[in-house]
């Protein structure tokens, strides 16, 4: 189900089969980053939080190119950063500090990005380029920078681009190499040091496999696995055992077992390379431990980096180097002044260190300041220097990976929101003054997505008001933030800024939590629990006491689903039964519990004696529902249009929201409402305020009025939390 919200939503859009990713959604009120966007604004229209599990490739802008490349999995070519000679190829000279779509393409195949300029080939075989153009560098046979991409040529046979600091080096699919652009150091490899502004072939073979380019020299690979370079020799990146520069191929050594390799500058030159046995070399200039080999010494030949035989790919960038293994870690050494490293500090290391803990990196780029990596599950992560927006984020500068992804499940509260990866990873943002974000501080606020933790294990999430809530796959429960009524449920009425566990048990499966002080769970036993604040009865054990643990509420084990609202002095619960009946306790001032009359209720009372209630979400005394027969109700406040009814008229019983047989499902923010229909189309009504109902206006509606025109909104499919405040989902 879609969590509601105070003063806005969280959406998911897409098809629900296959277990594919979705994107996430969100509007209304941003002040303190809720809306994860990485902005303050507030939103009358939905805003994407990041973005699809469906990266594919990623290419940082090479050597000083603040900006990065993307391709998705469905074709489509993306771009951010520094856009000021045109490098982001969507016709502007404007930076972009999140992800664009660079025309409407679904056909690219492989990118590359080099210094402020980019080159793309098409599933045809056509090569692309745009962007900075002084050198000749796109191809083109002018020296005119270009904002779109324009083909290089007509030839439908290039199989792999590679760009450097200003020129460009390509292989077709009959194996021979091509080169153009700078080559004042002879990195072109044709035997010269002339540039050329459209592609010349480099000899005459046929057998090239893959090529790297950099500032000033060059590597390449045969198809018979042995390995050549050119170019600059200065500090030996060449790897010949000299300082002599070349413009043409030379074979260095005679080994036929190279399989990975980069070419690194840092306006000096250094090169990088794994062997098809998966150890690790390093050659060149080393000023400050960019070779990993422990020292700064330079060196002119290659060199073992360590004695493991599990690397996987390598990259470097300003004399930062990056790699993967074969177990799916990730490894960063060199210099860290752009904080590139991703460890958390910018001190600079010579030797591999590991970039956190996880297992699931498949691909990784530097930029020019920055770093990205691809894991196996499609997100996208950046962390480094932000000057431009080429980490993809409207942040300031992040020293460890920071995800540009999507959530599995989500939940939001009035100020702060939770979500879950694909992968069991668990990420909060927005406003942290009681520690709801888990971060281990009190920050005021987080405006991106952050990871609590490193676990991947969680299921299920709850935000409430200045409180967090989540269940783990192995059913333990887990709480953190405010807790001055003892919220929390750990026995204190302490705060707490990490997760901690709520008791001992493992049989835990839903958790709600609302805009003030209570929290109810339900077991896989069916059995209901409560705990934090017993004002009005919102804990449903009879009395009007705070209790700082779970306690149970009544002896039946046929709790289905849950709900809690705000208003009066604390707030209300609702509770749908397994034979369909509904329940409700609490404050009831505004008529919210549904049973006629506005006395509340210390213990679960029966609204009406149908038995066809299926979907239920309470907001500020307020209630929306969904029967099984498809109708829509509401009932309580309505000074804000929020039955959606037509009337601004509070009322005690349910009412129907039109004559309609087609809602999956209802949601309550805080004023205002939402709902799916079967069609797969979002409705709002209520308070507008702060764009609430996005649909481009501020301005309250008591009746339904539908979102865009998308026929993909998805409704929760597992049985995930329900509350007034938030809600899991699926994507």
């Amino acid at each position: 189900m879609l969590p509601a919200v105070r003063d806005g939503l969280l959406a998911a859009a897409g098809a629900s089969a296959g277990g594919a990713a979705f994107p996430l959604y969100a509007w209304g009120t941003n002040t303190a980053g809720a809306v994860g966007n990485n902005t303050a604004i507030n939103w009358a229209t939905p805003q994407q939080v990041g973005a699809l599990t469906t990266w594919s490739q990623i290419s940082g802008g090479a050597f000083g190119g603040d900006f990065a490349l993307a391709i998705k999995t469905d074709g489509t070519l993306w771009s951010w950063g520094y856009g000021a000679n045109g490098q982001l190829g969507n016709g502007t000279i404007t930076n972009r500090n999140s992800p664009i779509q660079i025309g409407a393409l679904t056909t690219w195949s492989k990118i590359s990005a080099g210094t402020n300029f980019g080159h793309a080939i098409k599933t045809d075989g056509t090569l692309w380029a745009w962007g900075l153009n002084s050198s000749g560098q796109l191809g083109d046979g002018t020296v005119v920078n270009k904002s779109s991409p324009i083909q290089v040529g007509a030839l439908t046979t290039w199989a792999s681009v590679t760009n450097g600091q200003a020129c460009t080096l390509a292989i077709k699919t009959d194996g021979s190499l091509w080169a153009w652009g700078y080559n004042g150091d002879g990195e072109l490899g044709v035997g010269n040091v002339a540039s050329y502004s459209s592609p010349v072939q480099v000899g005459a073979r046929t057998n090239w496999s893959k090529v790297s380019t950099s500032q000033n020299h060059t590597l390449a690979i045969k198809t018979d696995g042995t390995l050549w370079a050119w170019g600059r020799n200065t500090y030996g990146q060449l790897g010949n055992g000299t300082v002599v520069s070349r413009s043409s191929p030379i074979q260095i050594g005679s080994l036929t077992t190279w399989a990975q390799i980069f070419a690194a500058t840092n306006f000096t030159g250094y090169s990088l390379a794994v062997k098809t046995d998966g150890t690790l070399w390093a050659w060149g200039f080393n000023n400050i431990g960019q070779l990993g080999s422990g020292n700064t010494d330079n060196r002119s030949s290659p060199i073992q980096i360590g004695s493991l035989t599990d690397w996987a790919t390598v990259t470097s960038n300003s004399a930062t180097s990056l790699a993967t293994k074969t177990d799916g870690t990730l490894w960063a050494w060199g210099n860290n002044a752009n904080l590139v490293l991703g460890d958390g500090t910018q001190i600079d290391k010579s030797s591999p260190i590991q970039v956190g803990a996880l297992t699931t990196w498949s691909k990784v780029s530097n930029g020019g300041n920055a770093g990205y990596a691809i894991k196996t599950d499609g997100t996208l992560w950046s962390w480094g220097i932000n000057q431009y927006g080429e980490l993809g984020l409207n942040q300031g500068n992040v020293l460890s990976p920071v995800l540009v992804g999507s959530y599995a499940s989500a939940s939001y509260s009035a100020a702060h929101s939770l979500g879950i990866s694909s992968t069991g990873a668990l990420y909060a943002w927005g406003l942290n003054t009681s520690g709801e974000c888990g971060q281990n501080t009190v920050l005021y606020q987080y405006a991106s997505p952050t990871q609590v933790g490193t676990l991947t294990t969680w299921s299920k999430v709850s935000a409430g008001n200045a409180s967090s809530f989540a269940i783990k796959t192995d059913g333990t429960l887990w709480s953190w933030g405010a807790n001055t009524t003892g919220q929390l449920g750990d026995g204190t009425v302490v705060n707490k800024s990490s997760p901690i566990q709520v008791g001992a048990l493992t049989n835990w499966s839903k958790v709600a939590s609302a805009g003030q002080a209570t929290a109810l769970a339900i077991k896989t036993d069916g059995t209901l629990w409560a705990w934090g604040s017993g004002t009005d009865g919102a804990l449903g054990d009879g009395t009007v006491i705070s209790k700082s643990s779970p306690v149970q509420i009544g002896a039946l084990t046929t709790w289905a689903s849950i709900t809690v609202g705000s208003g009066g002095s604390n707030g209300f619960c609702m509770a749908i039964k397994t034979d369909g009946t509904l329940w409700g306790w609490g404050s009831n001032g505004g008529g919210q519990l549904g049973i006629g009359v506005a006395t509340a209720r210390s213990s679960p009372v029966q609204v009406g004696a149908l038995t066809n209630w299926a979907t239920i979400s309470a907001g500020n005394n307020f209630v929306v529902a969904t029967k099984t027969d498809g109708t829509l109700w509401a009932w309580g406040l309505g000074t804000s249009g929020q039955l959606g009814d037509g009337t601004v008229v509070t009322k005690s019983s349910p009412v129907q929201v039109g004559a309609l047989t087609t809602w999956a499902t209802a949601y309550a923010g805080g004023t205002t409402a939402y709902a799916i229909k079967t069609d797969g189309t979002l409705w709002a009504w209520g308070a507008g305020t702060n764009g609430a109902l996005g649909d481009g206006t501020t301005v309250n509606k008591s009746s339904p009025i539908q979102i865009g025109a998308l026929t993909n909104w998805k409704p929760q499919i597992t049985t995930g939390a329900i509350s007034g405040q938030g809600a899991a989902f699926t994507l």
